[in-house]
């Protein structure tokens, strides 16, 4: 399976998570957010564009993800309160999340995306005992913002 992710040049030679508490986790839980394809990781990135300096050079990673359904935990769209695209459900997707990484059953959490619900991000849990042996950077290609895009 390949996953992707977009980031700025100097962090694309790892695969290192920040810590940073986002919709699927809290804070110190090191987790990486891939995109299903390159354009939903694309319009993710978007989405969270005050994050992106175009005078920043950006790589594409690949990510290929040697997994089987028993390293995957879905979430699926019925699973999720009504207001789950809202920052106010944060703490009750937090706790769904955390509660997958702290159990560390399987390494990757399929999950919606809240930009287009019908495709699928994937969440990494870094500290996963199969982490290293499963997931790897297959390549990275430079990565160009077309302007008509933010």
């Amino acid at each position: 399976m390949l996953l992707y992710n977009i980031r700025k040049e100097q962090y694309a030679n790892a695969l290192v998570a920040s810590g940073v508490a986002n919709r699927w986790n809290k804070n110190e839980e090191m987790v990486i957010y891939t995109g299903g394809s390159a354009s939903l990781a694309t319009l993710e990135l978007v989405v969270h564009r005050s994050g992106i300096r175009i005078d920043q050079t950006y790589k594409l990673l690949i990510i290929e993800a040697k997994v089987g359904p028993k390293d995957i935990t879905t979430i699926d769209l019925d699973q999720l309160p009504a207001n789950w695209k809202s920052i106010q459900s944060y703490p009750e997707l937090q706790a769904l999340g955390s509660e997958w990484y702290q159990s560390q059953k399987t390494l990757l959490l399929k999950v919606p995306s809240a930009v287009l619900p019908r495709e699928s991000n994937y969440v990494i849990n870094t500290r996963h005992p199969d982490f290293s042996n499963k997931i790897k950077i297959k390549e990275t290609e430079l990565f160009i913002w077309d302007s008509r895009l933010l």
